[in-house]
Parts: structure tokens; sequence; C-alpha cells
């Protein structure tokens, strides 16, 4: 019965010392510990059973040091609310943070060269070179018609590589040739009509004034050729028949004078400009047509017929509605009707103003 009791007590006293051996004890940030069994854990803290059976407050994870909270961060179950309170070192910030850069897959960059040679390795550089290469030959053949130059020479020095870079200002800084007519000048001017004849008559009886008698020789009552003439003025006289009996009347019949013939108006020669010895733009049908770019005809060019021929076919101009810097638009008679045409600048080959009735 003894030996019952003494194995009871013996069982209890070894079970309290295994539950001291098995509590957790925690050193506090402000220096004390706490020893006990962990009951529960939330978001504030962490309560302890205490060696005495009592319970403890809910101590805050703030106070627990950092050892303790790895330690309990390793249970699963406490680990959501001690992970926030843990500390992490420099090293482990750059570990979470760092992230695996993968290099994409880039294209070789060519071998550096000069500039043309850069361009000639592409398409975009052949393509241009090819557009500036144009480029300098038709400004050749512009300035070589803004300085009435031969479009043949000025094109064919611009096609010289490199060198031909060169033509269009060579050209652009000569003087330019004489035009085959000037752009500024205005019609000729008309010479006078020669003055009409005055009508002639003849006597019957007396020589015609084409034929004048032959004067007579000299006699002592005519001085001769060279000497004075005598003070009293010779008087002309015309003789004329007389009538051969009473009863007939003597009657002086004049011929029918011709009417002079109406001459016909000298019409002002027609003006031709070619493409080539002109520059066809907006100043040269301002400066040239006045009179067409009105609403109105003025009275010098009532009569004048305007005519140019384009790429598209020749027109009978009526007006001149619009001139840009690219086109102009004319009015052309259709029938009873008027119609607006648009011609580019670059179209018109000739213009030709001429009097209505000159053929």
């Amino acid at each position: 019965m003894h030996l019952r009791r003494f194995i009871c007590f013996g069982l209890l006293f070894y079970g309290l010392l295994a539950g001291i051996a098995r509590a957790d004890t925690f050193q506090l940030t402000d220096g004390t510990t706490l020893t006990g069994d962990v009951v529960s854990a939330n978001d504030n803290g962490l309560r302890v059973r205490l060696p005495n059976g009592d319970y403890s407050n809910v101590v805050p994870w703030t106070k627990f040091s950092q050892d303790d909270l790895k330690k309990l961060a390793k249970d699963p179950k406490m680990e959501p609310f001690v992970t926030p309170f843990i500390e992490e070192t420099e090293e482990q910030r750059i570990q979470k943070t760092q992230v695996d850069i993968t290099q994409p897959h880039r294209l070789k960059r060519p071998v550096p060269t000069g500039l043309f040679g850069a361009m000639l390795s592409s398409t975009v550089g052949l393509f241009v070179i090819v557009v500036l290469y144009g480029a300098g030959i038709y400004a050749a053949y512009e300035v070589s018609i803004f300085r009435r130059r031969k479009p043949g020479l000025a094109c064919g020095l611009a096609a010289v590589p490199v060198i031909g870079l060169l033509s269009p200002i060579l050209f652009l800084a000569l003087p330019p040739q004489a035009a085959v007519a000037d752009e500024e000048g205005e019609f000729e001017p008309v010479p006078a009509p020669a003055p009409p004849q005055s009508p002639s008559f003849t006597v019957p009886g007396t020589p015609p004034p084409s034929a004048p008698a032959p004067a007579p020789p000299p006699t002592a009552a005519t001085p001769p050729s060279g000497a004075a003439a005598p003070d009293k003025p010779a008087s002309a006289s015309i003789a004329l028949p007389r009538p051969s009996g009473p009863e007939e009347t003597s009657s002086l019949k004049l011929p029918d004078i011709p009417q002079a013939a109406p001459q016909k108006p000298q019409l002002p020669p027609p003006q031709i400009f070619q493409r080539g010895a002109f520059m066809f733009n907006r100043r040269f049908f301002e400066t040239k047509f006045p009179g067409f770019t009105g609403v109105t005809r003025r009275e010098a060019d009532k009569d004048m017929v305007l005519i140019i021929k384009s790429a598209r076919g020749e027109y009978l101009v009526d007006r001149i509605s619009k001139i840009g810097s690219n086109e102009f638009h004319i009015q052309v008679r259709k029938d009873q009707a008027t119609q607006e045409v648009m011609i580019p600048f670059t179209e018109v080959q000739e213009v030709r103003l001429k009097h209505k009735d000159s053929p």
C-alpha cells in the first residue's frame, strides 16, 4: 500500500519536471524573461501558460527579440503573425527584390564604315542616294531653263557622280543668256499708214500732170534760166476751146474722180511664247496678259485672242479666272456655255496672243 503511493508521487513529480522542461523561455526586449507553454497567437501578440498553471496576458510581438521571433516563425501556425516583425538584413532584402534579367536576342551591328559605305550597305541608303541623284539632275534642268542655258549640258554635268552636285550652283551663278524674245516686251509699234494721195483731174486740151510739156527755148521775151525774174509775175493760163457757133454753149466736163480704196487696218503681229525661252509661272501670266485676268476685257485687249497649247490639248481662252502657285484656271467657251479648265504650269508648251482677224 505504501509502495503504491510512493510510485504515484514519483510519477507526478517526474511529470512536473517534464512539463517544466518542455516550457519555452522567451527573452523580452525590456530585459525580463517569459517562461511557459504557448497557448495561442494572433495579430496582437502571444499568450502562454505559466508554470504555476495561470495564463499570462497577451504579450505584443514587439517585445520579443529577433531570435525568439525567428524561432516562433518556424511554426507554420504562427509564421503569418511573426513574419512582419522580423527585421531582414540587406542581403536578404536584395535576394527578395533581385530580378533575373534575361538578355533579348539582338541583331548584330554592322561593321562601322564611312558614310557612303554605310548607305550602300542598306536598301534605305541606296534609295536615298537614287533620290538625291535624280533631284540633282532635275535641279540642273530647272536652273538651265531659268538661266536660258542648254538643258542637255546642265543635266549631263549633273549626272557626273559627286561632282555633278556643283552643276546647278555653277549654272545659277552664270549670267542668263539673251532670250529669243524679251519677256517684258510689248507689241511692236505699228508704222503709221501712208497719207492717201489727193485726187487729181485733168482738163480736156491740157497735157496730163505726169507728162509736163517741155520748156520752150529761151527768147528775148523770156529770160534764160538763172536770170532775174521780171517784176511782173507771170500768170498761168489755161486755154479752153471756144464754141463753134452762137447756139453752142461752152461747158467744162470733169472726169469721174476715182474713189480711194479703203485700206485695211494693219493688225498687230502675233506674239508666240514657247517653253524653254520663257518660264511659265504666275508672274508670267499676270504681267503678260493682265487684260485676260479681269472680269471685263479692256478696250485695248478686246479684239485679242489668247491660245494656250498644253499636253492635254489646245484651248481658246476666254478669261483667266484663277492663278495659283503651281497651276492656273481658264474659262473656255463650249457651244453656248463656258467651262473652267485647270492647267498645271508644267504642262504648258506654247502661248500665242494674236488679233482675232489674224490668220
